[in-house]
């Protein structure tokens, strides 16, 4: 496959990536959860491993300097075909650029910013690593939604920086918007007012597919993660919040199949 046909849209999600205290035990509780293998790379921003199912990458893991005590979060990376142009329109639109852009060896280039929300995510362009390689079966992410405060002001950042067509909920107790790229549904903003988390403010979350939701939702406390929110119906299937041992939150899904 060529790298023209497998290049992302520009704002599709493309890849999640986490940076935590410890890479080893970090690797173990999710290689256990989600049976993932690793594999070394690019080390330029310190220690990172990929995470590989059946062979394929699915998210990366990287460590933290020793001296650096940043949230431990799972980080959506939206796709680029420029990255320092896509960085300017972040500023330009409010946003705040914190790293970047910055090569990472042949993969491809990156920053990492944050919405006017105060929300971080990633941009990437591709390169020899165009992102996750695998979707939909258990282990991969399967969706990224923004938890803010309200969607009207920052979905229109979004907007201009992503070209996104956005879908309101119209609904006088419901704030949700999804986003669309090239037709589909690719990510979603949720506004939930004062019910942000004190210590976290606004956020984006990752969704992990998972075979079983109760199942996975009593592994992750087997292997020293917390449930958040336990297992409930959602609108397109099983859901749970949990974190793992460093407090990193996302969200297991058993998705319904039609």
């Amino acid at each position: 496959m060529t790298e023209a046909a497998t290049r992302r849209t520009p704002g599709t999600p493309c890849w999640v990536s986490l940076i935590v205290h410890s890479l080893t035990a970090t690797q173990d509780f999710y290689g256990a959860l989600f049976g993932w293998e690793f594999r070394p790379g690019p080390e330029q921003l310190g220690p990172y491993v990929r995470g590989r199912l059946d062979g394929r990458e699915v998210a990366g893991i990287g460590q933290l300097p020793p001296d650096r005590h940043l949230p431990v979060a799972w980080t959506p990376y939206l796709a680029s075909d420029d990255v320092a142009l896509t960085a300017e329109t972040i500023r330009s639109c409010g946003g705040t650029v914190a790293v970047g852009p910055i090569d990472a060896d042949d993969a491809g280039r990156l920053a990492i910013a944050s919405d006017p929300g105060g929300a971080v995510f990633g941009v990437w362009q591709a390169a020899a690593h165009i992102g996750t390689q695998l979707a939909g079966t258990a282990g991969t992410p399967v969706w990224n939604e923004l938890l803010t405060r309200e969607t009207a002001t920052v979905g229109k950042f979004y907007q201009a920086v992503f070209g996104y067509e956005a879908e309101a909920v119209v609904s006088a107790d419901f704030d949700y918007q999804t986003l669309h790229l090239d037709g589909r549904p690719v990510a979603a903003l949720h506004g939930v007012g004062h019910a942000l988390p004190r210590d976290r403010g606004p956020h984006w979350m990752t969704y992990f597919e998972v075979d079983d939701t109760d199942d996975a939702a009593r592994r992750v406390v087997e292997l020293g993660g917390h449930v958040l929110q336990p297992p409930r119906e959602g609108s397109n299937g099983r859901i749970a919040t949990v974190c793992d041992p460093e407090g990193a939150v996302f969200t297991i899904v058993r998705t319904e199949r039609s």
